[in-house]
């Protein structure tokens, strides 16, 4: 989930909405693969799971700054650079709690994920409008995300943390990616037909 959202911005040519587009798809795609792969190697906190929890939160960077680029207002650019300097943290973050077992990670990917999904939620508010859309895949990924990391921090308090939820989050994630995908494929018809 805690993705930052693209959208198509007013004044963007149709290639760049396209990108944007590609961009919502191809987010959707990686998160939903992540999960099926994380769910089958999460069951050891092996060389294979760390890396694919230092990958997804390298995904999520990647997205965001690809997203900088349709971007004009300096607030949200803001929000998204901070987004994706979290994301790169929270990728070594949960590189290095790998080591220290699963209760480590779930406080790392918890606090990613609540840091993340408020900048989400902030940056779908500000798109929402004409020219944008409603952006309500991404406020409820945003607001879920946040609710999460709160759900992985009180559970890595807990006697038996386990990380099974990690790849239900990032297929729920992609999920929504896919819906904000399809919508901005819809706005784009439409404006193609008038």
């Amino acid at each position: 989930m805690n993705e930052i959202t693209v959208a198509a911005v007013p004044g963007q040519g149709h290639s760049d909405q396209f990108s944007l587009l590609k961009l919502s798809l191809g987010r959707g795609v990686l998160a939903v693969a992540w999960a099926a792969a994380f769910a089958g190697a999460h069951h050891t906190l092996d060389a294979t799971a760390v890396t694919l929890l230092i990958v997804y939160p390298l995904i999520d960077a990647v997205s965001s700054f690809i997203d900088l680029r349709s971007v004009s207002g300096e607030s949200e650019r803001r929000v998204i650079e901070f987004n994706a300097v979290v994301s790169v943290l929270a990728a070594i973050g949960v590189g290095l709690a790998g080591a220290s077992g699963a209760e480590a990670v779930l406080h790392v990917f918890g606090v990613w994920a609540v840091v993340s999904g408020a900048a989400q939620a902030v940056v779908g508010l500000r798109r929402r409008g004409p020219g944008l859309g409603k952006q309500w895949p991404m406020l409820i990924a945003g607001g879920l995300s946040f609710l999460v990391g709160v759900f992985y921090n009180v559970q890595a308090l807990g006697d038996a943390p386990e990380l099974d939820a990690l790849a239900t989050y990032a297929a729920a994630g992609g999920g929504f990616f896919l819906v904000q995908a399809g919508l901005l494929a819809r706005r784009a018809r439409r404006i193609r037909s008038a």
